[in-house]
């Protein structure tokens, strides 16, 4: 049986404007939402997401079917997601980014609060280990699926979400926030 988006894939390079309209509907969102977690920005995710559909479209010719259309058009987002990152990361250090996160007790119980914490501490990993947390832990993608988008061994997933969870936890235990 034939993936449904295959279809639309086919349908589009027979010319079928609409059918890769029905892509950009059905994963827009999702593609939003994960460039967002690797750039922080608004305008960036936007940008990376009409990016990616937009270089999607051009290469579509060279889609190969014996993948799904979800990862590859996911494998180019986050490419251009990371690509806008290592851009203002050179102009910018994140670092001058984060707000003091010296607070006291009770803010620190709050939920929100080590909401917002997590957040800050993520803004201090690098890139390619953001970007396995994100796709782990926020897209609940397997590391295989991980390592088609990050076009990755399985093995070298592993090995960078192990060390992104340790710089991670370090990170968040020198902000005051504990298990």
């Amino acid at each position: 049986m034939k993936d449904n988006d295959a279809v639309f894939v086919e349908a589009s390079l027979d010319g079928d404007q609409s059918a890769f309209g029905t892509l950009v509907d059905r994963y827009e969102k999702k593609l939003y939402s994960a460039a967002y977690r690797i750039t922080g920005s608004p305008e960036d995710a936007m940008d990376a997401t009409q990016s990616a559909f937009l270089k999607a479209y051009e290469k579509l010719e060279t889609f190969d079917f014996t993948y799904r259309f979800f990862s590859w058009i996911y494998r180019i987002a986050m490419n251009e997601a990371l690509n806008l990152v290592r851009r203002r990361r050179q102009v910018t250090d994140l670092d001058d980014r984060t707000p003091d996160s010296r607070l006291g007790p009770e803010q620190r119980v709050s939920g929100k609060e080590t909401g917002r914490l997590i957040e800050e501490a993520m803004w201090g990993l690098n890139p390619d280990h953001r970007a396995v947390i994100v796709l782990r832990h926020m897209e609940g993608l397997s590391y295989g699926e991980i390592g088609e988008v990050l076009e990755i061994p399985a093995k070298t997933v592993k090995s960078r979400l192990f060390s992104a969870r340790r710089e991670l936890r370090t990170a968040l235990l020198d902000r005051g926030v504990s298990r």
